[in-house]
Formats: structure tokens, sequence, C-alpha cells
């Protein structure tokens, strides 16, 4: 098969294709296990960064964990 815009590996699989902005990400992990206000393009969410990874943070925010996409913050803070 002949995939346009070389969307499939040579062994057929998907492609993953993000970007990692390595400041936000540096900074995000120095801020592991404790609380935050991170700012996002949608709202705010003032919790405990629980984990890090190059595309995306989770933060427990009460009983309620959330995974944010690293390209849509804007701002993180210390709590």
């Amino acid at each position: 098969m002949n995939y346009p815009n070389n969307q499939m590996h040579s062994h057929g699989g998907p492609e993953m294709v993000t970007l990692v902005e390595p400041y936000v990400y540096q900074t995000l992990q120095t801020l592991v296990g404790k609380f935050a206000v991170i700012q996002t393009t949608r709202d705010s969410l003032r919790g405990k960064v629980m984990d890090v990874k190059p595309d995306h943070v989770v933060v427990r925010v009460g009983d309620s964990t959330f995974f944010v996409r690293c390209q849509q913050i804007v701002s993180v803070m210390p709590d």
C-alpha cells in the first residue's frame, strides 16, 4: 500500500509526532509531588503534580486526576 505524506512506518504502524518544549518539561519536573497552578488555554488547575511526561502532565485535584497536554499549558506557578 502507498500511504500519502509518510503517515505509516515501514512496519505498518502509526507514527506519533509531538512537540516537546524542554523548558516547560523541565519546570514541571521540579514540581512533581508539589502543588501548583497550571493555566491552560481552557482554564486553570490547582492541584498536586503527580507525574510529568514529555507530552503531558498528571495533576491530582481533590479526588480527580487530570491529564493535561503540555502544548495546552500557558503558564505554571508553584502553589
